[in-house]
């Protein structure tokens, strides 16, 4: 058996606002990282795609029919509550982390692309991701992140999923 406790691991975990998340943060820091670890967790929160608003007027248009248009103002309100969410996310986060190397990055775009992308970048050893557990339909049309994290990324990937409450078993 290889001495994980003398190897430097670069562990990349996803964290965004869910109970998911902060549970898979939970179970890696209490059963993947060793009290004597040099380990590094990485954690990554994905702030979806900025939307892009093209009408120049109000008037709508064939390609705009319902005319939306947003003032400077209003996409800078956008853009800090979008930051302070994730500021937020990445601090509960860091909090959690107690006696563990953290390095945090908070990148942009679709969650799939981005995190299989920033596994490659940051030379990652293995990555943590939470389930959020949506049924079939759910999962084929949104699609499912951790899916397809697991297929396209070179290093092990583990998916923690959040344990049933006695709740949601009459559900």
């Amino acid at each position: 058996m290889a001495d994980v406790a003398g190897k430097e691991r670069r562990i990349v975990v996803t964290v965004d606002e869910s109970e998911e998340s902060r549970h898979a943060l939970s179970w890696c820091l209490e059963n993947v990282i060793s009290s004597n670890s040099k380990d590094t967790l990485l954690l990554l929160y994905v702030q979806p795609p900025r939307a892009v608003y093209t009408a120049m007027d109000g008037s709508g248009g064939r390609h705009n029919p319902r005319g939306y248009l947003f003032s400077a103002d209003i996409m800078a309100t956008m853009e800090k509550y979008s930051n302070d969410v994730a500021q937020s996310v990445i601090e509960k986060a860091k909090r959690m982390c107690q006696d563990v190397k953290v390095e945090t990055r908070v990148e942009h775009g679709d969650a799939r692309d981005v995190i299989c992308q920033m596994v490659e970048k940051l030379n990652a050893d293995m990555l943590v991701m939470g389930s959020h557990g949506y049924g079939l339909i759910k999962r084929a049309f949104l699609g499912s992140v951790s899916n397809h994290c697991a297929q396209n990324v070179k290093c092990p990937v583990l998916i923690v999923k959040k344990p049933k409450s006695p709740s949601d078993a009459s559900n």
